[in-house]
């Protein structure tokens, strides 16, 4: 839906332009009356705003400036709706911590991971404390968090009248604060390394209550409507005879229901012994809710695909709610727990496998209705406390993500930050990308994005390879910040007169439990690349494609299959960018390999595991290589060890091989910073102009 007048230009837009766009994320909504909260991101700089019912007016709550790279995150509302409280911080999409926090714009002052409350009707910010994972109970004016330092919970008064201290002392590692519904009990998660436990702390002069404490891992706890019982996730210990990464393996997990004041608990539920039936790997996870009627929600991939199921309190079977070729996402209770909220790419729309729509679902009925349908994308679902009003974020292939509301029952949906999107975005000049289809060699059903602006002369294309793996691309601005930005890029591509395919290889999410776990995949034999491969066929049998000029880009995961891709077939992929990739998986298996809890005398064949991540990786290839590449990557990265580019240009040096770098100090896998991102799309941009044209 159009949400500003069409900017008439005859010139490619500038990337300053087409990246200008606010990104929506943390929308949240009060547990009473009509209240929406969310973070807005526009260029680099992050706020939080806020709307109330029934008019929704947009309202900036805080009024950070500079392009700083401070997240904000884990936003909620007081229960009683009168302070909002965000982690200010951090880098909440990191696969390990290190000891400080990132200071992606290199101020000289350590930077610290801060909770923070504000006054809903206006104030100054206040920090709390230095901490993470807030949570706030019903009735009191404290807030509980992680402090970073020990790891244990602490809590300050919401107002910042006083100073932190610690509430909780615990041996392990704690996470997932839950208050009782009645304020008067804190559950949390108690990671002790091989093993976890569900703490129950209930006041200074009460032992802590552990749940049904085994060897194995529990987690995700969720409180019953009166505060007597717990539903928790239940998997096996770290142990046992180790196990080849080279083979699928099951991942069984189970569903238990403890007692709170006595700790004794019982299994209901217990995934199937299929591989199906393993622990979910897709958005939440479990995504457990204890929903009315003593009903438990749960996600699974039992049937192969991502679907919401319910089962009774006291076990059974559970009653599968979602059903069809499609994936379940972004799962939220509504304000009395008798029915679900969720996205997932269906619809009647043809392409919306490549889409996501908002439906309802009952916790005891299977009847699912759509609220939102047609060629926009919508996203993380959330229901006024009121009950009155759906709120979510949606974008489209044209217009940019803007936190939208709609009746509750569905239609009247408008838009609630149209008027941030710059007068000068260049909407009119995007494009509409096609959904293409293509098959691997090996018989997978390939799905991509074509991007591209007409004309009868061949053109140089690039093919873009999303992150993750577990991602997909969609027919429009995405989700996720850091593909929504991937898809600002493709614009821009396209814009300057390349044809773009954006692939979904196999790995991904959005196409089934076998696509999102194929055989001989990653460091175990990179069968995925046959799919990139299968999209520079495609390409060169298209008459608008000079088949002599194709390039490649990637970030993280697409980063190793476009250095895989350069490395394999500089014959077919002249020129690629690689962003933060993975470029030798065997130094990485080796790391896993030799973790402590895997030592002893007992071992599988390592030499077979490290030689298929060696083959599986592009420094393999080094004497095929021959094309240039662009290395980007912030020295900081979290995700993936810097090692892996310095190790790289130190090969490519030795080969000869053409190669230019932009390293940003100070960054991490995601950028934080939006001038890091302008950087990096504005050395691709250039490169590829200089090599592909």
């Amino acid at each position: 839906m159009p949400v500003k007048k069409a900017i008439a230009q005859s010139e490619p837009f500038s990337l300053s332009q087409i990246m200008s766009f606010p990104f929506p994320t943390q929308l949240t909504a009060s547990p009473k009356g009509s209240q929406l909260a969310w973070v807005i991101n526009q260029r680099g700089v992050r706020n939080v705003w806020i709307a109330k019912g029934p008019g929704f007016r947009s309202v900036q709550v805080t009024h950070y400036s500079g392009d700083t790279g401070r997240e904000i995150t884990n936003l909620m509302f007081s229960p009683d709706g009168k302070f909002l409280v965000y982690v200010l911080g951090g880098d909440h999409g990191s696969n390990w911590s290190e000891a400080t926090e990132p200071d992606p714009d290199s101020n000289p002052e350590e930077p610290e991971l801060q909770i923070v409350s504000v006054p809903v009707s206006g104030g100054k910010p206040v920090v709390l404390g230095e901490g993470d994972s807030p949570a706030i109970a019903q009735g009191d004016d404290r807030v509980a968090f992680i402090n970073p330092n020990d790891h244990n919970i602490w809590w300050a008064p919401i107002d910042g009248s006083s100073k932190a201290e610690r509430l909780v002392f615990d041996k392990g590692k704690d996470h997932d604060l839950q208050w009782s519904p009645d304020g008067s009990a804190l559950a949390f998660v108690s990671n002790r390394g091989d093993h976890s436990f569900i703490g129950v702390f209930r006041t200074k002069h009460d032992p802590i209550k552990y749940m049904s404490p085994s060897t194995s891992h529990d987690f995700y706890p969720r409180w019953s409507t009166d505060g007597s019982r717990l539903v928790f996730v239940r998997r096996p210990g770290t142990g046992g005879a180790p196990q080849s990464p080279l083979k699928h393996h099951l991942k069984p997990w189970s569903i238990w229901v403890a007692n709170a004041s006595s700790g004794i608990g019982k299994e209901i539920w217990k995934s199937p012994a299929t591989l199906h039936g393993s622990y979910p790997g897709t958005d939440g996870g479990a995504n457990l809710h204890w929903a009315a009627g003593d009903r438990i929600v749960f996600l699974a991939d039992i049937d192969g695909w991502p679907h919401l199921y319910s089962v009774d309190l006291n076990g059974g079977k559970p009653l599968k709610l979602t059903a069809g070729s499609f994936m379940v996402e972004n799962v939220s209770m509504s304000p009395d727990n008798s029915s679900v909220l969720y996205c997932a790419n269906t619809g009647e729309t043809n392409g919306d496998i490549d889409r996501r729509h908002v439906y309802r679902v009952d916790v005891n009925i299977p009847n699912a209705t759509p609220l939102t349908a047609g060629n926009d994308i919508e996203w993380s679902p959330v229901e006024t406390g009121d009950g009155q009003t759906v709120a979510f974020i949606r974008a489209g292939a044209l217009q940019p993500p803007l936190v939208t509301v709609q009746s509750s029952n569905g239609g009247n949906a408008r838009p609630l930050d149209a008027d941030l999107i710059p007068s000068d975005f260049p909407t009119g000049s995007l494009v509409v990308p096609r959904d293409v289809t293509f098959r691997s060699d090996d018989g997978f059903t390939i799905h991509g994005q074509l991007f591209g602006r007409g004309g009868s002369e061949s053109k140089p294309a690039i093919i873009f390879v999303h992150g993750g793996p577990s991602r997909q691309m969609l027919l429009g601005w995405h989700y996720m910040h850091y593909y929504t930005n991937a898809y600002a890029m493709n614009q821009y591509l396209a814009a300057k007169g390349y044809i773009v395919l954006s692939v979904n290889y196999r790995l991904g999410i959005g196409y089934g439990y076998d696509f999102h776990h194929p055989d001989e995949a990653g460091p175990t034999g990179a069968s995925e690349y046959k799919d990139i491969l299968s999209a520079a066929k495609y390409l060169q049998k298209r008459e608008d494609v000079d088949k002599n000029r194709i390039g490649i880009w990637g970030g993280s995961y697409g980063g190793f299959l476009t250095s895989l891709a350069l490395a394999k077939n500089s014959d077919i992929f002249k020129a690629g960018v690689d962003m933060h990739g993975v470029h030798d998986w065997s130094t990485i298996m080796g790391r896993e390999l030799d973790a402590e809890d895997t030592k002893g005398y007992e071992k599988f064949d390592t030499d077979e595991i490290l030689k298929t991540a060696w083959e599986s990786s592009p420094v393999a290839y080094m004497d095929k290589w021959r094309s240039p590449v662009l290395l980007i990557q912030g020295d900081d990265d979290r995700n993936v060890p810097f090692h892996q580019t310095v190790d790289l240009v130190q090969r490519l040096r030795s080969h000869d091989i053409p190669f230019e770098s932009l390293i940003l100090p100070n960054e991490i896998h995601e950028f934080l910073r939006y001038e890091s991102w302008i950087k990096a799309y504005n050395a691709t941009a250039t490169f590829f102009d200089k090599k592909l044209k």
